[in-house]
């Protein structure tokens, strides 16, 4: 299918030519002042894609969220889509890409998995400006009494490197203070967070000033605002705080706008960019990373509570693959029919399920059908379904496109239109920090008991006295169990959860506790995607 210029998306999407400022014949940035002019429009609906526990047998969440706003449009039902960009680590790494599949794809693909507008490199900079003002700052004299041992702030690239996960800087004569340092992968820097947090510009630059960057010598924080280049960071960032326009490949409108990791961040796109959707169209589809035990649970608790936000639907997506990998059955095995394990591994769909309806918003399940899925299998899960009362849809986008969405699309329509949202939060923030976080291990991951090590223990009562208590939580976990073990498929229920770290998102406004053996810079695999790239032309 042939793209269409940027501009006759922007005026498809209602977007008047004076707010688009176009990068190249196919996307464009959109000027946030246009949002003075919607104020007195009323909010569309808003429509999570969510999805089980991620398997190797592939969900397809990103594909279904394209192929709903395909599908939508079929029904002549206007809608917009809100993704999150994609990062070079995974698309060099082991993922190849975020762009979605087949005929359900968003366009320009390969600048989007690239370097797209930049967005990536203004916070990669922006990161790095804090890491180079911090160690200038104690090189030049150290007004502040920074504790070297206390600068809590990494450096940043985006890009998987396992080899600078620890490093030390410094080394040599005249080259500052010697000390431990370390990156995160882009993505998992709390600027980015940050970015998908903000309502508009005035308050991201509120958020950057108040990051605690480390401790002095008397363990008082640090903060941006303390080493005065909040101004500058603006300077870097003005560009990447407009939303990114760009099209399906049949030529509806799609916001790619931000990206934070969803096993360590809050994994959705911006703020920013879902509000201005909300305020073009009547329907807005998004999504949230990886399953719903973490990116639904972070998009209601997180996000639409900074925004505001009240979500009409959920849509969960599963794989017949994939729930036969949690009933016990092994990737190589997955073409083959398996009735029993499918129906096992059921009980990981019913649990993300269930946990839907402790947040009071409406669930449609979509199947993102593949070719090896038997006739029997089929009757089996949609049999499932039906005796549970969940609305299920089989979906055929990768090859229909649009097309193959319309009964999912019509679905996702009854469910706004006849089952109201009662939407509420998990939790309320008035609660203790530790109470927060065993109230979502439990409800939420099934956890039997929650451990706090001591040093968890400590930094909660150091947090809290610091006057952060009233915050959300945002759990870093491992996205392929719902325990603290990827090892550990279906649906487990009454183990032990371990906190052992509990981090500090003083701009983004959230505390981060860690499980397992989480990393904030991942590494490459064996045989990355960057050299299955050979391949391909460039």
């Amino acid at each position: 299918m042939e793209l269409k210029k940027i501009a006759v998306i922007a005026k498809k999407a209602g977007i008047d030519e004076r707010y688009v400022e176009p990068y190249g014949f196919y996307k464009a940035k959109i000027d946030t002042s246009i949002m003075a002019t919607l104020q007195d429009r009323p909010d569309g609906k808003l429509v999570l894609v969510s999805a089980i526990t991620p398997t190797k047998a592939g969900e397809g969440k990103t594909t279904t969220s394209i192929a709903l706003a395909e599908g939508l449009a079929k029904i002549e039902r206007k809608a917009f889509l809100c993704l999150r960009e994609p990062s070079l680590g995974p698309v060099f790494g082991i993922k190849g890409g975020a762009t979605g599949g087949g005929l359900a794809r968003v366009e320009p693909s390969e600048d989007i998995n690239l370097h797209f507008t930049g967005d990536m490199h203004a916070v990669t900079s922006s990161v790095n400006l804090i890491s180079a003002i911090i160690d200038n700052h104690i090189f030049q004299g150290n007004e502040l009494k920074i504790d070297p041992t206390k600068i809590v702030w990494k450096r940043a690239m985006d890009m998987n490197d396992r080899a600078l996960r620890e490093i030390t800087v410094g080394l040599g004569d005249k080259n500052g203070v010697a000390r431990q340092d370390g990156f995160v992968i882009t993505v998992a820097s709390e600027l980015m967070a940050i970015l998908c947090l903000a309502e508009n510009a005035e308050d991201f630059e509120q958020r950057v000033n108040r990051i605690i960057v480390a401790y002095d010598v008397d363990d008082k924080p640090i903060t941006v605002n303390d080493l005065h280049i909040s101004h500058a960071i603006m300077k870097l960032m003005r560009e990447a705080l407009k939303p990114n326009l760009v099209q399906t490949l049949e030529g509806n409108p799609a916001f790619i706008h931000g990206g934070p990791f969803a096993n360590i961040a809050h994994g959705c796109n911006s703020l920013i960019a879902t509000k201005m959707a909300l305020k073009l169209a009547p329907i807005v589809v998004t999504e949230a990373g990886f399953g719903a035990d973490l990116g639904a649970e972070k998009f209601f608790d997180i996000k639409c509570r900074a925004g505001h936000l009240t979500p009409s639907a959920v849509v969960i997506v599963a794989t017949i693959r994939a729930l036969k990998m949690h009933g016990g059955a092994l990737l190589e095995d997955t073409e083959k029919e398996n009735v029993d394990a499918l129906m096992k591994g059921v009980a990981n769909l019913d649990q993300h399920l269930q946990n839907m309806k402790k947040f009071g918003v409406p669930v449609v399940i979509s199947i993102n059908h593949f070719a090896t899925d038997t006739a029997n299998e089929i009757a089996a899960l949609t049999a499932w379904c039906k005796q549970n009362h969940y609305s299920v849809s089989m979906l055929d986008a990768f090859l229909k496109g649009g097309d193959g969405a319309i009964d999912l699309a019509n679905k996702v329509v009854e469910a706004l239109e006849t089952k109201p949202s009662d939407f509420k939060y998990l939790y309320d923030l008035n609660q203790s920090v530790e109470d927060k976080i065993t109230l979502i291990c439990k409800s939420i991951y099934r956890a039997g008991e929650v451990r706090f090590t001591d040093l968890a223990k400590k930094q909660i009562q150091k947090y809290e006295a610091m006057g952060f208590r009233n915050v959300p939580i945002c759990m870093a976990k491992t996205p392929q169990s719902f325990s603290d073990d990827p090892n550990v498929l279906g649906a487990p229920q009454n183990y032990v959860l371990t906190i052992r770290e509990v981090n500090l998102s003083a701009g983004a406004g959230f505390l981060v506790a860690l499980t397992g053996a989480i990393l904030t810079m991942p590494g490459l695999p064996k045989l990355p995607s960057a050299v299955k790239m050979q391949e391909v032309p460039y």
